[in-house]
């Protein structure tokens, strides 16, 4: 019987958004925020020293100050049925709001109403970064324009600009279990046709190109796939990029402009930041 790993996460200071937000990098099968600490669950590969080697390395690096953590293991639990009792209608902006499916919402004049029900998979709309990247969305997708939205998760940001306007978005995501539960989102929003959604890499599209390119990923992914977001984005294009936090301001700049692009716009919340970049 196949088994996860549950942990209690403590620090001090005890910052939420900012410690979940750097938790997604270990690909948890999903996160809930307590009080004073956070629950964090794993699959069985994941083990209790990657967990603490990795918060140790949060430390080092001064995210907070000290953390402890507890462990249990267990066999098989409805991790879904656990998610969807802490999930909320969240208002992003005036315009946009996103709630679960499992909840009901009247829109006001001219809302967009977005269901997710996210599964495993990150993109809510709790997230600051997930956030900032809606709000870089409401002002600069504009009608007809092609969207590409790398790392997509729940699928929540293509889905969000084809309500906006977009002609048409593309999601991509290399995890199997993102894949499945983005596709179930366009059910739920009635944007088959004009979202789609591909298990796949960057490197598998590059003989597209589109006028926006979403990417809500960690800096080392960013770094990494530079080259690729750049040539995949069209001339005069918009690049829009998040996950980031304010520390990583500087090199995420200089990579991009040194490829020839244009830094125009910036969104901080708390620390996290996203940035426009033109192309």
């Amino acid at each position: 019987m196949k088994t996860f790993l549950e942990c209690k996460i403590y620090t001090k200071p005890f910052n939420a958004e900012l410690i979940s937000g750097l938790l997604w990098e270990l690909s948890p099968l999903g996160i809930l925020e307590e009080q004073n600490h956070l629950i964090v669950n794993f699959d069985d590969s994941m083990t209790e020293q990657r967990v603490f080697s990795f918060l140790e390395s949060l430390q080092t690096t001064g995210q907070y100050e000290s953390f402890s953590f507890e462990t249990a293991t267990y066999s098989e639990k409805n991790w879904n049925e656990e998610w969807e009792k802490n999930l909320n209608i969240i208002k992003v902006t005036d315009k946009i709001t996103i709630k679960p499916s499992s909840k009901t919402y009247e829109a006001g004049a001219g809302e967009i109403v977005i269901t997710i029900d996210p599964k495993m998979s990150f993109g809510t709309g709790e997230h600051q970064t997930t956030k900032i990247m809606l709000s870089f969305c409401e002002k600069y997708v504009t009608p007809n324009t092609t969207i590409l939205d790398v790392g997509t998760g729940t699928g929540v940001l293509a889905i969000a600009a084809v309500l906006l306007g977009a002609k048409y978005a593309l999601g991509i995501d290399n995890d199997e279990w993102c894949y499945e539960n983005a596709l179930e989102n366009i059910e739920q929003n009635n944007v088959k046709g004009k979202v789609e959604f591909q298990l796949a890499e960057i490197t598998a599209i590059q003989a597209k190109l589109f006028d926006v390119v979403l990417a809500n990923i960690q800096k080392d992914v960013l770094l990494t796939i530079a080259n690729a977001l750049y040539s995949i984005t069209r001339n005069g294009g918009l690049l829009i990029l998040s996950g980031l936090l304010s520390t990583d301001e500087e090199d995420i700049v200089k990579t991009y402009t040194n490829l020839g692009m244009n830094f125009i716009d910036k969104i901080q919340l708390d620390e996290w930041i996203g940035l426009v970049l033109q192309k």
